[in-house]
């Protein structure tokens, strides 16, 4: 059967961003990798073509997984994002980095064993509720759980939230690979994320039959093997999509804050409750949240671990705000004083 635009991930959503003339004239595209001067990208023929950047156009506002018009040589036109995730670019720089885009699941791989973290669980369900993909705790090693049961690990990342699969699996097992496929059909684009060793490459070698070294996200330390150092999107034997996200050694939360409301929801409804709306959830008279730690219905070490996030996301929002504001009042102050000389000049 021949390839067709909805086999890369194309639906309605793109259809209607597109007016008569562009139909017409424009050809759509899928981005398979993002270079400083041109972009990789698939075909509705699921060819792969080197597209120029052009004009105002820059890699860094482009994701792996974007769709975008090309006139066969040129980018002409990213279109709108069904879903994003991004992050607070490493270091001191105030600005976000695009992840991945059009993602429908995002797969967070864990273990049974020491690497199981709730924290690291809940940051990235956080940016999975956030970029409105559905979330999918993978946890391996199934076969060989140490210090709990499988299913007692499989019971706590439950416990997190609700509205995330949990799946018990050892990432070696052909069958347990199949378990994973029905999220990876036609049409369909996946990421996984999670920490070193929990079996992320071994997944995707298994989902896409290449060998595929899938990097690591580590927000503790900048230890470790990072193999890869571009992200691109592999073909899955189900149908669908798998994008690798590689080499990211922190993951800081930005403008998430629906997402971790959401996944704390037990707290963010307890907090509505508090007798001042600008309760501080510590020592106020009439605290929801701290009456409920008292009769021992919240556990206190999940209320700490929404603070920690609360306030890295806030922090990190504010700066990234900031950074586009002056940004902004730069580039508004360049076109003025152009604008300046150029009335000198009598142009």
């Amino acid at each position: 059967m021949h390839p067709t635009l909805s086999d890369l991930g194309w639906s309605q959503f793109f259809t209607d961003q597109l007016d008569s003339n562009e139909i017409e004239t424009l050809t759509p595209v899928r981005l398979s990798g993002v270079r400083r001067r041109s972009v990789v990208a698939l075909t509705a023929d699921l060819d792969r073509k080197e597209i120029a950047l052009t004009g105002d156009h820059v890699a860094t506002d482009m994701a792996v997984g974007d769709f975008a018009l090309t006139d066969g040589e040129r980018l002409i036109r990213v279109l709108d994002r069904k879903t994003v995730i991004s992050r607070k670019a490493a270091g001191l720089a105030a600005q976000a980095q695009l992840i991945a885009a059009n993602i429908d699941t995002l797969i967070i791989t864990t273990s049974c064993n020491q690497d199981f973290n709730d924290a690291r669980l809940e940051r990235y369900l956080a940016i999975a509720i956030e970029a409105e993909t559905t979330p999918v705790i993978a946890i391996t090693k199934a076969d060989k759980p140490e210090g709990l049961t499988a299913e007692a690990y499989a019971e706590r990342a439950k416990a997190l939230y609700d509205g995330a699969d949990v799946l018990l699996i050892n990432a070696k097992s052909p069958d347990d690979i199949t378990r994973l496929e029905g999220y990876c059909g036609t049409g369909q684009t996946i990421a996984l994320v999670g920490s070193s060793g929990v079996g992320k490459s071994t997944i995707a070698r298994g989902l896409t039959g290449e060998d595929i070294a899938v990097g690591d996200i580590r927000d503790d330390d900048a230890k470790g093997r990072h193999t890869t150092t571009a992200r691109s999107m592999h073909r899955m034997h189900a149908g669908g999509w798998l994008i690798d996200t590689p080499g990211m050694r922190e993951l800081a939360l930005h403008d998430a804050s629906e997402g971790i409301a959401m996944l704390f929801e037990d707290i963010t409804d307890l907090a509505a409750q508090c007798k001042f709306s600008d309760c501080q959830h510590r020592t106020e008279p009439g605290c929801a949240v701290q009456r409920a730690v008292k009769a021992g219905t919240l556990d206190p070490e999940r209320l700490e671990r929404w603070r920690k996030l609360v306030d890295e996301d806030t922090h990190n929002s504010e700066t990234i705000a900031d950074a586009r504001e002056r940004g902004r009042k730069f580039s508004k102050m360049v076109k003025s004083t152009m604008k300046a000389k150029k009335a000198r000049r009598g142009e």
